[in-house]
């Protein structure tokens, strides 16, 4: 049994159903005996679209999600996506593959210190020199991308451990007898080939354990459940702010839908927990989150940092009890020190709170106020959407995609601008319906986070909102959907210009110097592909355009909506730092 086999032994073992990767032949013994076993082997153009992949999977299924790159570039090509998993904290597992043992730092093909290129972007990392310790290597990156804080993790593998012995000996010459010609030197070569094969195979191999790794969930202390209780008891303006983190436990998220309304909390969702408690739940606001956070007399961050989202704290009450909840010990404090903490899974926290609420809101007046600014703001949004701005206003647009949104549908936000106006309108009907790529600000995520929402929910409808800007990083990924039969559905915010940048860069520093694009026929690139393209420059017919999409997708055809957009002053003044 070869290296590649005991790989896939593994990722079977644990449950893997998809692997995510761009061929080269420093992985290839991975990929063959990972389709032999039932694994499906989704192939992508770029090796960053086969991270953004397998980080989708993780997110939406609760389980790691894994991707092999080969050695060199192939693994360069992944630090942008390997990081933005880390931050965003999503359990990925990631083969890369390396230059053979012996010929490292000899010059040898796609040869680079891989292990320091990696080590700064992942929660732990291994290169694996022998054959046995293949195989346990790759069950302990399991284990550790999903304990504590989840991240991604590195396992090195190099070609030489990959392949069958009598190969590599081959390749190696160091399958026969000492040559006895060539003099002292060569023999001296010869047995040190012989020897440090032999070394590469040496030892009883350990193939894959028959169960899935299993991880404690840091379970929060009681002391502090009861203490947040009553000082709940006693707030008379409270808010709750859920992020990613408190969705980690997938199998147990209903549980936390039910706890959130038991709490009767007035709550804001970012991140993965947009859509947690559907399309119109009561106690969810979606606008005019500082004001709140200014009022508030009580906060629980529940798996939500105080970085630059929440302008790192400053807009929290001086007076105001703050309980910070997470999994990190470093996010617990960061930029704010709480008046309660618990280095604890957040939902876990959250049910266990809930089971000490008193069973219905008891702050009518302060949930009032906030559902009025609610309906005022989004009185505003629906005034602006009504204006005429040259081509397709992108409010209306994004309004028409919300009246059409199936209760199924899936939502990939890759973008700055046009992105960032959809999360004001488009509500995601349901936990774990929504994604976008976390604190990094990637873009690029778009085309793999559709493929690995597509493949855990076949059923659905996924569609990317695309900025003209991000579609450049995976348009190519078109062709991937056409050939594993994916149908997603692109729409692409197409204003000509990377309008996030602009916004500022114009007013303030007077040019528009690399922030002007071209209406370009994005719908033709894709129908190059075999998919369905179609352009939208007439905004009374986005209705019809966006229906034909769903038509076509429904009938098995990856879709793009090149959609020709007018400009607005609906975000000015956005700029973050």
């Amino acid at each position: 049994m070869h290296g590649g086999e005991l790989i896939a032994d593994v990722l079977k073992a644990q449950g893997v159903p998809f692997l995510f990767t761009l061929c080269g032949g420093h992985i290839s013994p991975i990929l063959v005996a990972a389709t032999r076993r039932g694994i499906r082997v989704i192939d992508t153009r770029h090796e960053a679209t086969a991270v953004f992949a397998a980080d989708a999977v993780a997110r939406l299924s609760g389980r790691p999600g894994v991707a092999a790159v080969t050695a060199g570039p192939g693994l360069t090509n992944t630090v942008t996506a390997v990081k933005n998993a880390q931050m965003a904290q999503s359990p990925v597992v990631l083969l890369g593959g390396a230059a053979p043992t012996l010929l490292q730092g000899r010059g040898a093909l796609q040869d680079v210190d891989q292990m320091a290129l990696m080590r700064p972007h992942v929660k732990w990392a291994r290169s694996v020199r022998r054959l046995r310790d293949l195989a346990p290597a790759v069950e302990e990156a399991f284990r550790r991308s999903q304990e504590g804080v989840p991240g991604p993790v590195f396992v090195e593998c190099p070609i030489d451990i990959l392949y069958p012995e009598e190969l590599v000996r081959k390749l190696y010459g160091a399958e026969g007898a000492t040559a006895r010609r060539g003099g002292l030197a060569r023999r001296g070569l010869d047995l040190y080939l012989r020897w440090h094969t032999r070394r590469l195979f040496a030892g009883p191999v350990r193939g894959a354990s028959p169960d899935p790794v299993q991880v404690q969930v840091p379970q929060p202390r009681k002391a502090v459940v009861q203490q947040v209780a009553r000082s709940l008891a006693r707030a008379r303006r409270p808010l709750l702010l859920i992020g990613s983190q408190a969705l980690l436990d997938v199998a147990r998220v209903p549980e936390l839908v039910a706890a959130v309304d038991r709490l009767g909390i007035p709550v804001y969702l970012s991140g993965m927990a947009r859509g947690l408690l559907g399309r119109s739940h009561p106690l969810q606001m979606r606008h005019r989150r500082r004001q709140a956070l200014r009022e508030a007399d009580w906060i629980l961050l529940a798996g939500v940092p105080c970085d630059f989202r929440l302008d790192y704290g400053r807009p929290f009450r001086r007076s105001a009890t703050v309980i910070a909840v997470n999994r990190s010990r470093r996010d617990l404090t960061l930029n704010r020190r709480p008046s309660l903490r618990d280095l604890a899974d957040p939902g876990a926290f959250l049910r266990r709170l809930a089971q000490l609420a008193p069973g219905s809101s008891q702050w009518p007046e302060w949930l009032g106020c906030l559902r009025e600014r609610d309906q005022a703001r989004e009185a505003e949004i629906e005034a602006k959407a009504r204006e005429p701005v040259g081509k397709v206003n992108p409010l209306h647009l994004l309004q028409e995609l919300e009246r059409l949104l199936p209760e199924d549908a899936v939502l990939v936000a890759d973008g700055g601008d046009f992105v960032a106006t959809a999360a004001y309108i488009l509500r995601p009907r349901g936990p774990l319906r929504w994604l976008d790529p976390g604190p990094f600000g990637t873009l690029g995520a778009g085309a793999g986070f559709a493929l690995g929402a597509k493949l855990v929910y076949p059923d659905a409808e996924v569609w990317i909102v695309y900025g003209d800007g991000s579609a450049g990083y995976s348009l190519m990924e078109f062709d991937t959907f056409v050939r594993h039969r994916i149908p997603v559905i692109g729409l692409v915010g197409n204003d000509a210009g990377w309008a996030q940048i602009a916004r500022e860069q114009v007013p303030l520093l007077g040019d528009p110097v690399a922030t002007e694009l071209a209406h370009a026929d994005y719908h033709r690139t894709v129908e190059s592909f075999g998919a369905t393209g179609l352009h939208l420059d007439d905004p009374e017919l986005a209705e019809e355009v966006l229906a034909q999409a769903r038509a076509r997708a429904a009938a098995g055809r990856p879709t793009l909506v090149n959609a020709i957009l007018g400009r607005t002053d609906f975000r000015k003044g956005s700029i973050s730092m």
